[in-house]
């Protein structure tokens, strides 16, 4: 799928991995704490969308890629990335830290930003 971008996190523990190539196999599958990881559907989580999907501003060449959310220690933006049919860049946040990053402007590309609480959420680059 174009843009895609698959996340999967344990239950149990709250691993997260991203996935290259996902199995469809029948009883097969990525496993932590003896259990299969879920898929993150973005968007999908229960919680306010306007400070968890990602939003940018184009500057030039790039965009400036923001959340508005908290960066505290206990609920924070973990990570946010832009993926196009083939190329994915991401940048690690850590808490106490804005937000934002830059990227190049990709038209069409997909933004991502994981929260640590709340999931994966995305929007389009137009």
């Amino acid at each position: 799928m174009k843009n895609e971008l698959i996340i999967k996190k344990c239950t149990s523990c709250g691993a997260t991995i991203k996935v290259l190539d996902n199995c469809n196999c029948d009883n097969c599958g990525i496993v932590c704490c003896s259990k299969p990881m879920e898929v993150l559907v973005p968007n999908s989580v229960d919680a306010a969308v306007e400070k968890h999907v990602p939003t940018y501003e184009k500057v030039d060449d790039e965009i400036i890629a923001h959340v508005n959310h908290v960066m505290e220690k206990e609920h924070f933006i973990e990570w946010i990335a832009l993926v196009t049919e083939n190329k994915e860049y991401f940048v690690r946040l850590y808490p106490e830290q804005n937000a934002e990053c830059r990227f190049p402007y990709l038209k069409g590309a997909t933004l991502y930003a994981y929260c640590n609480k709340h999931g994966l959420w995305k929007a389009d680059v137009e």
